[in-house]
């Protein structure tokens, strides 16, 4: 095999071409990648081979940001974009108006949102804020920016449930200022739709959140500047181009999630996007009370559910399974809704949910539920994201240990969003040691982003975010844990012009 190698090499002398720019190998002291090559092989010392895995995990990042420039270069806007106006009089009466002041994360992700629409350049934004973070706030000011500017702006969210309570929440901030707000969902009565498309047509309304209905052939706007997803990833590539091309100019974009990546991997998923990230909740928010049990709590732990009940309060129940599955030992929502409506809570008003029902019977029970005629929901994965019940103020979690940390914090974050105190039971299978230490991180933080990091050192970034689903490819030799500075540095250069002009032009290796 050294001989194949030895063999393999010499021919490498004549025939290998460099991937990088020579100005990057000099400026970053890299070794060529024919002698990287020799030294991860044959190394003359022990930091020769460390220098030929440094170049080698520097030319995977770059190359792999290399692909995601090359891709939006690819896919930029040939329509010239819309130029915003400064901060007005409504942006400062919106923030002036609010019921709580905005946080520091807030403030500065609505810095980097505004300086970016004030440019004609389209923007591509991601906002990541971590679960109560105040999203929704963000995009109202910005709402109100494209509105201040003589244009129309748009919210997209996946489910009819979220888009109400976005428009509920716009409606309390934009419409006492003179914003017109409307609602666009699959379920209008026909002469509803027609009169509200009408009404968007002609420029009198200008903020319409909606659902996959926006996407529409019959949805027209007057003059839409800006496009808002919440949670992109429900979304396909296709759904979100659709809506952007309803503009006749290039429109800004924000996406939004409330799914806590890291930053160094956000850099690396979505290269293609500037990121904006927001850390903690608004002044006002208690922090969850997370506790963690084993199966001999689980009657006292429901036999509390009733309490919170009777106290006027609505619960949460979140199990791993939708039906039993030989073979694995957990909970399923159906055997814990016919265990508890007819054991300890048979007087009490229960529903089950779970995602292999049909939208509208989804629909349905979440708003029954959020309108507090349900008062325990028994209930799946299916709520992890966006629903805002503030009079839930318990959530139980079958079998904990089955879920990841970043997912077990997306599941909390449905309590605590009133200003009574919340709480978060985690109900563990079994007790050992590896599965109550990992469950004691979730209960010592509140922070999705350092949860976040916890789950990617212990689960690895592929399985948790799932990277070939973003199109990436498998590492060989850089880490996307180790490597963050890398990532970073590699970012860094391809913001360069020098760079960024190269791959303009589909140069991609030198």
């Amino acid at each position: 095999m050294r001989q194949w190698i030895k063999t393999a090499l010499s021919y490498a002398e004549k025939e290998l071409p460099e991937s990088l720019p020579a100005e990057i190998i000099a400026k970053c002291g890299l070794p060529s990648r024919l002698e990287a090559l020799k030294n991860i092989h044959f190394p003359t010392s022990w930091q020769s081979l460390q220098e030929a895995k440094k170049r080698f995990a520097f030319e995977e990042l770059f190359l792999l940001q290399c692909g995601l420039l090359y891709y939006r270069h690819q896919h930029q806007e040939e329509r010239t974009g819309i130029c915003h106006i400064a901060d007005g009089s409504l942006v400062r009466d919106v923030i002036k108006n609010l019921p709580f002041e905005l946080t520091d994360a807030q403030k500065l992700a609505w810095k980097e949102i505004a300086a970016d629409m004030e440019q004609l350049k389209p923007m591509h934004r991601i906002l990541q804020g971590d679960v109560g973070s105040g999203k929704t706030v963000i995009s109202a000011l910005a709402l109100a920016k494209a509105k201040e500017s003589g244009c129309q702006g748009c919210l997209m969210a996946p489910t009819e449930i979220l888009a109400v309570q976005h428009y509920n929440t716009l409606l309390d901030y934009l419409e006492p200022l003179g914003v017109r707000v409307g609602l666009l969902t699959g379920g209008m009565r026909v002469k509803a739709r027609r009169n509200l498309l009408t009404e968007l047509e002609l420029g009198m309304i200008d903020v319409v959140v909606g659902t996959h209905a926006l996407i529409q052939d019959d949805v027209r706007f007057n003059h839409l500047s800006l496009v808002i997803t919440d949670e992109q990833h429900r979304f396909g590539v296709e759904q979100r181009a659709k809506l952007a091309n309803k503009a006749d100019n290039a429109p800004d974009v924000l996406v939004m999630t409330a799914t806590p990546i890291p930053r160094t991997l956000a850099l690396t998923v979505y290269g293609d996007l500037d990121i904006s990230q927001m850390k903690g909740k608004p002044v006002g928010r208690k922090p969850v009370q997370t506790l963690c049990y084993t199966e001999e709590k689980r009657n006292a732990i429901y036999e509390g559910v009733v309490r919170q009940v009777q106290a006027g309060h609505q619960v949460y129940v979140v199990c791993p399974l939708i039906e039993q599955s030989e073979g694995v030992e957990a909970n399923s929502a159906e055997s814990v809704y016919e265990e508890l409506s007819s054991g300890v809570l048979r007087n009490i008003p229960c529903a089950l949910l779970h995602g292999r029902m049909k939208g509208a019977e989804k629909e349905a029970i979440m708003a029954a539920f959020s309108s507090g005629v349900t008062k325990v929901l028994i209930t799946t994965t299916v709520i992890e994201v966006g629903v805002n019940v503030p009079n839930a103020t318990l959530m139980i979690i079958e079998n904990a240990e089955r879920f990841g940390l970043a997912q077990l914090h997306q599941l909390r974050g449905r309590v605590g969003r009133g200003s009574v105190q919340s709480y978060c039971v985690l109900l563990a299978g079994n007790d050992a040691p590896d599965t109550l230490a990992r469950l004691q991180v979730l209960r010592d933080s509140e922070d999705g982003f350092y949860l976040a990091e916890k789950d990617l050192e212990l689960r690895g970034a592929g399985q948790l975010f799932g990277l070939r689903q973003h199109g990436l490819p498998d590492l060989r030799i850089a880490d996307i844990i180790r490597d963050t500075d890398v990532i970073a540095k590699a970012r860094s250069w391809l913001r360069s012009s020098f760079i960024s002009s190269r791959i303009g032009s589909s140069c991609v290796i030198w």
